[in-house]
């Protein structure tokens, strides 16, 4: 600290703007971070290195707060890290989306009447990259805007040169280990967009359908026939049998033989199954293999024909029926109504709200369609993905999300990994002229004459490599040497099975690749992360879920504009708990640029009192006021690394913002003023405290609100500790042992000035009025040395010779009672008192009989939930108090005019 800036204190305080506006900061702020290279990670570095792989947002996106709350999580693990003194990589990077970029692209063609066939499929790859070029990445600025600490330098893309070559890599290795084949099987399929598609992609609606009962067999009541009811009637133009439980009385001797199907007028089996739900309708089933997918398991067990009667579109094709042509929904009502002329419908119910899947992207109904796809065969790569959770190599948190990702990876099935498009990864397997197969590497070529799968390959399988893929494998790189395996994992419960599976089954499948363990210590797991960190959903302050339909949703954007960067991660992040969903509103949001707000006066004040960080002085030379904020210090300091140690993002924020504000702005700022004017020794230890403890306030503050910390604390420092708070090093505790004295005295002098200021309250007075007072009981040893503190912070004054107590308190502390007296008298409107006083009681009054009506009704208390009953019970032991006191009160109202 240079001597100017000890000896004229308001030059530091100068430097900062009269009032914190976050647009005036932020921008310049980060860049500036970013042009000096703190967020480059460092592979020749002697530290111990921490790293996280951005979960890759969609090319075509835009930040919304799933994205921001994920962003504010990492960029809080990663600075607080690097503060710690570990080499930090949080490295960024994009998914290229295959079906939403190929949508949004084709929509674009669509405008000029054309679609991607008309340019083929090599012209219309080079307009995706044209189109990702001039308007991809748009997320990249406003991760700038939220203040994301990555490493701009190793932006990676998942259509990379690099990342192709390892997505062709794992392609191979997975199939020349026979883990990947070609199948016949179901899939969700889109009829827009003319391709499978995950089930990720799958919207699940509740929708009005129709639910029609159907008699198969003959029309004569004596002959054999069953009623079955679907609400999809067209795909009865694929049935193959009837199903109906083994155990059902009501079809033993129909079990085995045939029916006659109304519309083909093929005769198909009844087959017994225990899938068939006897208690549900009629208890049999029309059996569709190729358009349901529980149908097609049972047409496997059962070794059923499979017809698939529509084409890639939706319309029926190949039925052999006057129905071929017609979209499958034309064709629903044409065939129910074919069936109701025959007499044929036994039953109609509408509406009948049932789920229903829906193409994310395109928003039709899925159609459930049997479809030569490429497949991956998981069950051992699956297995390792949950050994490696079972074994304790990585950790799930919360723990409680264990049993849920066991039961996925144990049970998971094999995972249909080709998509019907044109832009992603081509399959790398190519075809010879008499039916030749090869899987073609990165480093080989297809013979000639041979031709390419057509498909490219599922989004999640070139996701799933991202760990590793951005860091050059399967090339051996600095970076897989330095920061492989990385660290955690940051993402929402809702994609554990779908992505983080994926990345454990990939991760866990080149586990003894010598590019991952070369170097590395034997018995050191080599997983793609040690940690999973699963947090909850956003939903609104009201607790839903947010959506465009319900128009609830909220642009991170919209808040950063209005409140800044640092009140929206502030918000998000101290909400955050391991695995549970969190709500946010404009309440929460204001709140946080409140305490924003609050930080920056408070640090205003210390800096124009002359505070600094410096040598603490001898702990005997300081006051109980000065002990008990750097030992509550050192608390926090220790409570906030468990808590940020255990991924508890809302304990820790949570203990800071009561600290910085109930404890450090609320009490020691207050008590300081005192202290600043009893004398200049004891101003200048003051002063050395309170800087000290407002740098570490600032430091374990800045993982979460980087930009006022950043601009505080260098006005604090005045460049003497470094040259930014991002490289700085995270607090320590002290070691010192707590005085449980110092903090017993200042607890007690906190309770006292409380119970006065309640008093003060109820007596009428305004917070700013000074009243005349006497304090019996306060001259001992504990509470002596606090006397002007109270006085001060109780807004009290010397009682005068014509003193006369006009009411009085008595509050009970550890080591004394103290008793209250205050003069009154021409301070308080007595008849404005009474009136406020009187409309006080009456609410107090309606609320003790509403609480007491309740909780003597014997039908409400059998029925209420016991959180319920004790609610109301601890709100009529208020009221009962709150009427006691307020007619004390009116009846020394009544004493004092009287007088």
């Amino acid at each position: 600290m240079t001597s100017a800036a000890s000896e004229n204190p308001r030059n530091r305080a100068d430097a900062l703007p009269k009032s914190w506006n976050p647009s005036d900061v932020e921008a310049d702020l980060y860049e500036r971070w970013v042009a000096a290279g703190y967020f480059h990670a460092d592979t020749g570095s002697d530290k111990p290195s921490y790293s996280i792989v951005l979960p890759p947002p969609n090319v075509t996106g835009t930040l919304h707060m799933g994205h921001a709350l994920d962003h504010t999580l990492m960029d809080l693990l990663t600075r607080r890290k690097r503060m710690q003194g570990f080499e930090v990589l949080w490295l960024p990077g994009m998914d290229h989306a295959g079906i939403a970029t190929q949508t949004v692209v084709e929509k674009q063609l669509a405008v000029d009447g054309k679609t991607k066939e008309d340019f083929g499929r090599e012209l219309f790859v080079d307009k995706v990259w044209d189109w990702k070029r001039e308007s991809g990445g748009q997320i990249q600025g406003q991760m700038r805007r939220l203040g994301d600490g990555v490493d701009w330098n190793r932006d990676r893309f998942t259509m990379d040169d690099g990342l192709s070559r390892a997505v062709q890599t794992i392609f191979k290795r997975l199939y020349d280990a026979g883990l990947i084949y070609r199948a016949e099987r179901l899939v969700n399929w889109s009829p827009v967009l003319k391709t499978g598609i995950s089930d990720l992609e799958v919207d699940h609606k509740e929708v009005e359908g129709e639910l029609v009962s159907l008699r198969y067999g003959s029309l004569n009541d004596d002959e054999p026939h069953v009623i079955v009811a679907t609400t999809r009637v067209e795909t009865m133009l694929g049935d193959t049998a009837v199903a109906v439980h083994p155990d059902d009385e009501r079809y033993q001797a129909l079990i085995g033989t045939t029916v006659y199907h109304p519309i083909t007028g093929r005769q198909i089996p009844i087959v017994a199954d225990d899938y068939v739900d006897p208690e549900f309708g009629s208890g049999a089933v029309k059996i569709t293999p190729a358009h349901d997918p529980n149908d097609f398991e049972l047409g496997l067990r059962h070794n059923l024909p499979m017809p698939t009667i529509m084409d890639i579109t939706g319309k029926i094709a190949d039925s052999g029926t006057e129905f071929d042509g017609m979209d499958r929904f034309e064709a629903r009502l044409k065939i129910r109504e074919r069936l109701e002329a025959e007499g044929r419908v036994v039953g109609r119910k509408y509406p009948y709200i049932h789920q229903v899947g829906h193409s994310e992207r395109s928003g039709e109904p899925i159609e459930p369609r049997l479809s030569m796809q490429w497949w991956v065969k998981v069950e051992g790569i699956a297995k390792a993905a949950g050994d490696a959770v079972r074994n304790g190599d990585v950790k799930i948190h919360p723990a409680s999300q264990e049993p849920r990702w066991f039961e996925w990876v144990d049970n998971m099935h094999d995972w249909n990994i080709s998509r019907q498009l044109w832009w992603g990864h081509r399959i790398p397997i190519w075809y010879g002229p008499e039916g030749e197969i090869v899987c073609v590497g990165p480093d080989e070529q297809a013979p000639e004459g041979y031709v390419q799968d057509p498909d490219v390959l599922d989004t999640w399988f070139s996701s799933g490599l991202w760990p590793f893929s951005t860091m050059g494998w399967p090339d051996a790189t600095p970076e897989l040497a330095k920061f492989y395996p990385t660290s955690v994992l940051v993402t929402g419960y809702d994609i554990l099975f779908f992505w983080v599976a994926r990345m454990m089954m990939f991760g866990m499948f080149v586990s003894d690749d010598p590019v991952l363990t070369a170097g590395k210590d034997a018995n050191q797991k080599q997983v793609p992360f040690e940690d999973v960190f699963l947090h909850g959903l956003i939903r609104d302050e009201h607790g839903k879920k947010m959506s465009k339909s319900r128009g609830n949703g909220i642009d991170p954007l919209d808040w950063i504009n209005e409140y800044g960067a640092d009140a929206t991660r502030f918000t998000l992040a101290r909400g955050a708990q391991p695995g549970g969903d969190l709500s946010v509103g404009t309440s929460h949001v204001t709140a946080s640029r409140s305490f924003v707000t609050k930080l920056f006066n408070a640090t205003k004040f210390a800096l124009m009192n002359g505070a600094q960080p410096g040598e603490l002085p001898a702990r005997d030379t300081l006051t109980d006021t000065d002990l008990w904020i750097l030992d509550r210090l050192d608390e926090v300091i220790a409570e906030v690394d468990a808590a940020l140690d255990n991924y508890e993002f809302s304990k820790a924020l949570e203990g800071l913002y009561h600290f910085a504000w109930d404890e450090f702005c609320s009490w020691y700022l207050e008590l300081a003023k005192v202290q600043f004017a009893e004398s200049e020794e004891r101003a200048a230890s003051t002063r050395i405290v309170l800087g000290n403890v407002l740098d570490s306030v600032l430091r374990l503050l800045h993982p979460a609100i980087p930009f006022v910390t950043e601009t505080l604390w260098q006005a604090l420092t005045a460049g003497a500790e470094g040259e930014s708070i991002v490289i700085s090093s995270w607090p320590t505790v002290s070691g010192a042992t707590a005085d449980a004295a110092a903090a017993r005295r200042i607890a007690d002098t906190q309770k006292l000035i409380t119970e006065i200021r309640r008093f003060r309250s109820d007596q009428g007075l305004a917070d700013s009025q000074k009243v005349a007072a006497k304090l019996i009981g306060t001259d001992t040893a504990d509470l002596l040395a606090q006397q002007a503190g109270i006085a001060n912070l109780a807004k009290l004054t010397e009682p005068g010779d014509d003193f006369a107590a006009t009411a009085s308190l008595e509050v009970r502390l550890t080591t004394a009672t103290v008793v209250v007296q205050i003069d009154t008298s021409g301070t308080v409107d007595l008849d404005a008192e009474r009136r406020r006083l009187e409309k006080d009681l009456a609410a107090a009054e309606k609320e003790l009989a509403g609480t007491t009506g309740k909780l003597g009704n014997e039908k409400f208390l059998a029925k209420a939930p016991d959180e319920v009953v004790a609610k109301i019970k601890a709100r009529k032991e208020i009221a009962e108090g709150d009427v006691e006191r307020i007619t004390v009160r009116l009846a020394e109202i009544a004493t004092l005019a009287a007088k």
